[in-house]
């Protein structure tokens, strides 16, 4: 028994060290989370600055940069892509912007109602256009758990290169699109939807894992006690 007891004590010990590994690993993440944040808050809330160039490579570390962009829409190659937003189901409404520095970037014009994609009743502006927003990264696997269909024209996701495919969109096309900002008050498309969010659970992990270490040290010491205490067979 006692040899039973000294073997269950060891294993709380190394579980507890394994629970404090991760434990200091959750708190790492959350340092790196916090810093991502802080980051994307801080690129979003800047100036803009004029768009890649498609042959620059485009990582996370550009995600919701904020920039600008001139040039005419081609409003015939337009594509609706479906949405869920603060103000209700609907689309998104995802334009060419031929630029004035030779090449095309997608840009989400913003989010139109369910009702009104039926008539396609919005805005479109033609001639010259200064369009200013969010830098974010293609969206190639689709959304609302279901994959994009382009043979039957159905968008779950803003994936850049499938929709400038589809639209038949000549010339070099940025492998990005433009969360485009919000417009006139009570016009559509409605920009200036885009949701910064990221998921940070870190803390609650790291205070689990803590606590598991702290019920193994607890463990440990309850079987220590246990095996030092006298037996009834010692008393007398």
């Amino acid at each position: 028994m006692a040899a039973k007891r000294v073997w269950l004590a060891g294993l709380c010990l190394v579980l507890t060290v394994v629970f404090l590994g991760l434990g200091v690993w959750q708190v790492q993440r959350l340092q790196w989370k916090l810093a991502l944040i802080s980051q994307v808050e801080t690129r979003a809330h800047a100036a803009p600055v004029p768009t890649p160039a498609p042959d620059n490579r485009v990582g996370s570390e550009q995600a919701y940069q904020a920039v600008r962009a001139k040039g005419v829409f081609d409003h015939g190659a337009e594509t609706l892509v479906q949405a869920v937003t603060a103000i209700g189901p609907g689309y998104w409404v995802v334009t060419p912007l031929r630029t004035d520095r030779g090449f095309t970037v997608l840009v989400n014009r913003g989010f139109v109602s369910s009702d009104r994609s039926a008539t396609r009743d919005w805005s479109r502006p033609d001639g010259a256009q200064s369009v200013t927003g969010l830098l974010r990264l293609t969206e190639p696997r689709g959304g609302f758990l279901r994959a994009n269909d382009p043979a039957g024209d159905r968008w779950r996701s803003r994936d850049v290169a499938a929709i400038a495919d589809r639209r038949g969109v000549e010339g070099p096309v940025a492998p990005y699109f433009i969360d485009a900002a919000a417009g006139t008050a009570g016009a559509w498309p409605r920009g200036g939807l885009t949701v910064i969010r990221f998921t940070n659970h870190h803390l609650v992990y790291a205070l689990t894992w803590f606590g598991l270490a702290g019920l193994g040290i607890f463990g440990a010491w309850r079987l220590r006690r246990d095996r030092l205490k006298p037996s009834d067979g010692d008393a007398g």
